[in-house]
């Protein structure tokens, strides 16, 4: 009798805990202004806070939902995997380290998401970052992603889209990753060559040689309001420069005042302000194709 009413305490204790953290997961606080609000109600605003607009961190298949056209999604370069040049060990091996992300995405191996999709009807080739793998870093295969999606919007003289979500180069492959901003690099100015579109939508975070690279090489620069864009960290660059750093200097506002983006678009607007912008600059594109010719 007595093992019995152990047993019942025992279960109603865990009953509430799992009832407790239930209610937790369900609520919500803003990080900017402190407000706590029911998860359904932030997930209807496409995760920004109804009450001060403060834009939460969203994953890399969110990202596509909200911007790409439903049905229109084809994911490509699925296949592509890293290798171990350097055979990388830190408490785990570089392989190790990617198979365990690996699992947790489904399968892909990259941080880079290689779509051919739709917005508003208009296709585009796009490469969507997912801070959730290995912190959105760059290397060997999504900097072959980029190329690849470059080359083609060139051969199908669409617009390209990139959304960076990254803390910078992969130092497990070390100068392959420091490769890759040069390769993407020279691969846009193929694209610029052929008169096409690329936009860069730049998310939180966007750091080191992702920023140092790719993400401010677009015709148009948007920023999500209070993302985090610069290259190293706030700490580094006030050890190195010995100078106190203007209050939020590395947000999408402050590099909006100082010029490094063109805008700062609310979640709401991405959609139709990149379709605005492509359907703006492709016919342009044709335009000037047309003039050729006709010269």
């Amino acid at each position: 009798m007595a093992l019995n009413i152990f047993k019942s305490n025992k279960k109603n204790e865990a009953d509430k805990k799992e009832k407790t953290q239930e209610i937790q997961t369900q609520w919500i606080k803003c990080n900017l202004c402190n407000a706590t609000m029911y998860y359904k109600e932030i997930i209807l605003q496409n995760s920004v806070c109804p009450k001060c607009n403060y834009h939460f961190k969203i994953n890399a298949n969110d990202r596509i939902k909200l911007i790409f056209d439903e049905g229109s999604i084809k994911e490509l370069d699925k296949k592509l995997s890293p290798i171990d040049p350097l055979n990388f060990v830190d408490k785990k091996s570089y392989k190790q380290r990617i198979e365990e992300y690996a699992s947790k995405s489904g399968g892909r191996e990259s941080s880079a998401i290689s779509i051919e999709a739709k917005v508003n009807k208009i296709p585009v080739q796009a490469v969507i970052f997912d801070f959730e793998f290995m912190g959105g870093s760059l290397a060997s295969v999504e900097g072959e992603k980029i190329v690849r999606a470059i080359n083609r919007a060139i051969n199908k003289k669409q617009g390209l889209i990139i959304c960076s979500a990254s803390g910078g180069a992969r130092m497990q492959e070390s100068t392959f990753s420091l490769m890759q901003m040069a390769k993407t690099s020279a691969a846009l100015e193929k694209l610029s060559s052929a008169s096409l579109p690329y936009i860069s939508i730049l998310t939180d975070p966007t750091l080191g040689g992702v920023s140092a690279s790719f993400a401010f090489l677009g015709d148009i620069i948007i920023a999500e309001p209070g993302a985090t864009i610069g290259f190293a960290g706030a700490r580094v660059i006030k050890q190195t420069i010995g100078e106190n750093l203007p209050k939020g200097f590395q947000t999408a506002e402050f590099l909006l005042e100082h010029g490094l983006v063109d805008m700062v678009v609310h979640r709401k607007d991405l959609k139709k302000t990149i379709s605005d912008l492509l359907g703006m600059l492709l016919s342009e594109n044709k335009n000037l194709s047309d003039n050729k010719k006709n010269n």
